[in-house]
């Protein structure tokens, strides 16, 4: 039998208060604060910590030791919240196309959400890094759907659908999904790959990311940025250990973890060191 979420937790952790009625008010109200209080984080995959995605590890982390995670980590602790609040929930799993479709895998390796709210269809993802939606959309095609971030749409329709992100003048392919059923397996899977395997992205590099009110917050590696929703963005390098530690912990939030790997793996990000002037 499945173990409740612990619902105040959340709540309290998002700063979520208001009416929980399974209603599209309540689900565009959810999206927007998940995304603003709970970082994308690899610090996991990228130390060789294992990924656990059972509920109370997800609950543990995401929520009691206030870390972040990445797309499983997010969507599935999302699903479970809004399996509790009534709604109609399942995975769809993506084949991820940003920031360049011609070099993109052909694996799916990204968790989404398809709800059903009084007969209609959704897609929520609170866990795609420096472009998770901060509002449902409905599952239609060639309409454009504003977020309190970007500008979104969905195309192709039917079977295969591609969600897109306008960028200034330019739509920009996200990922492809189909509305498939998946399974605990193929899950399990996809989590395997990801935070085991020293080639993916996610074991490789660091990004993190929130989404808070007017701008996006996001560190790759060592870069800083902040992008407001209207303006340019500004960006800092993360040049020292301690810059790019005040940098998790004051920017995003993340206590750290107190593991021995942590520290070298940081340091493997940052530039080397100045050669000395020769005598």
């Amino acid at each position: 039998m499945a173990v409740s979420v612990n619902l105040k937790a959340y709540f309290d952790r998002i700063g979520f208060a208001g009416s929980i009625a399974p209603t599209v008010a309540t689900l565009e109200n959810l999206q927007a604060l998940h995304p603003a209080s709970i970082p994308f984080e690899n610090i996991d995959p990228l130390i060789g910590a294992n990924v656990l995605l059972d509920q109370s590890s997800l609950e543990r982390k995401l929520l009691a030791d206030r870390r972040g995670g990445y797309c499983l980590e997010h969507n599935l602790l999302f699903m479970r919240v809004l399996e509790d609040l009534d709604y109609v929930v399942r995975p769809l799993l993506a084949r991820v196309l940003w920031p360049d479709p011609e070099a993109a895998s052909t694996e799916k390796t990204h968790l989404l959400l398809h709800v059903e709210v009084n007969g209609q269809s959704y897609i929520a993802d609170v866990g795609f890094g420096g472009l998770t939606l901060t509002a449902p959309l409905r599952l239609r095609a060639d309409v454009e759907q504003q977020t309190p971030h970007e500008t979104f749409r969905l195309r192709n329709g039917e079977a295969n659908w591609t969600l897109e992100a306008q960028i200034g003048e330019d739509w920009r392919p996200v990922y492809a999904f189909t509305l498939d059923e998946v399974n605990d397996a193929e899950i399990a899977a996809v989590n395997h790959e990801m935070s085991n395997n020293r080639s993916q992205r996610m074991t490789q590099e660091l990004r993190v990311s929130l989404s808070p009110g007017g701008r996006r917050i996001k560190l790759h590696n060592t870069t800083l940025t902040v992008q407001p929703v209207e303006g340019d963005a500004e960006k800092r390098e993360t040049t020292t250990m301690e810059s790019l530690r005040a940098a998790l912990t004051g920017e995003f939030g993340i206590q750290l973890p107190n593991d021995e790997r942590l520290e070298p793996a940081l340091a493997a990000l940052l530039p080397a060191p100045a050669e000395p002037p020769e005598a």
